[in-house]
């Protein structure tokens, strides 16, 4: 790693410009003056001063009272355990407020609109709040073991608990037996299946829809849209419907 990739690293932790410039010259250099600072990082001998006593404030640099004054790094454990922890407070800090300015009216997640949503994370978090509003049936498409998450697989539980109708279809054999002690239907579709996986997909009730492919160029993995309770959904829904009846007939023939 060049000295610019580890000064972009701490502003990514949340050190200002002139203080990252300032910290990792004086890793280079062990220890120096403002003028060797500013020499080594390119940071103007008058800002190295400001930058240097900020530092010393958040317990990075120490102070060597000689003259002229330098400026020495703190032990390199000591500084990611302090940005650590000033990472989480800010962290905290910011969902805190978020929690705390959150709209608490109308529940703007759900609705007639369409949605869209990247990361494998996010689109399993959407898919177990649809689930948990299932009123009567919920309908996963889970080609292999691998998409389905404990939080998913819990929820598909819990809803099956609820009287929920829960059905997943999958080309992954191994399926059948997470949900072999659960009032969950599991149906393996044949490889040679003519209603082939494109992605994730689930059902629920008639009219909420989310179809999620993996996106190989994307680093998050997945993207997906849903829409909930709309005109949209129910006509996705109708499509699901009749591909999953095409398949589940053809299995049925070929036994």
């Amino acid at each position: 790693m060049s000295a610019q990739d580890a000064v972009a690293a701490l502003k990514r932790l949340g050190l200002p410009n002139y203080e990252a410039r300032v910290f990792v010259a004086l890793q280079e250099l062990g220890a120096g003056t403002a003028q060797a600072v500013s020499d080594r990082s390119d940071v103007p001998r008058s800002q190295v001063y400001g930058a240097a006593d900020e530092l010393a404030e958040r317990g990075l640099v120490e102070v060597v009272e000689s003259s002229p004054k330098e400026y020495r790094p703190v032990d390199l454990a000591t500084a990611r355990d302090l940005l650590t922890e000033r990472l989480d407070r800010e962290r905290s800090r910011a969902f805190e407020n978020l929690e705390a300015i959150q709209a608490t009216g109308s529940d703007h997640s759900k609705g007639q609109d369409v949605s869209t949503l990247r990361g494998r994370q996010p689109i399993d978090d959407r898919i177990v709040s649809l689930v948990e509003d299932a009123d009567a049936f919920v309908v996963l498409v889970a080609p292999e073991g691998d998409s389905l998450s404990e939080r998913v697989t819990a929820s598909l539980r819990d809803a099956a608990a609820r009287g929920r109708r829960v059905t997943v279809l999958t080309a992954d054999r191994s399926v059948n037996d997470r949900f072999a002690d659960d009032p969950v239907q599991v149906v393996v579709m044949s490889e040679d299946n003519p209603a082939d996986f494109a992605g994730r997909a689930l059902m629920v009730d008639d009219s909420t829809v989310l179809l999620a492919v993996e996106t190989d160029d994307d680093p998050l993995g997945e993207e997906a849209m849903w829409t909930a309770d709309s005109r949209i959904g129910g006509i996705l829904a109708q499509f699901m419907q009749s591909g999953m009846d095409s398949g589940t007939d053809h299995e049925d023939a070929g036994e």
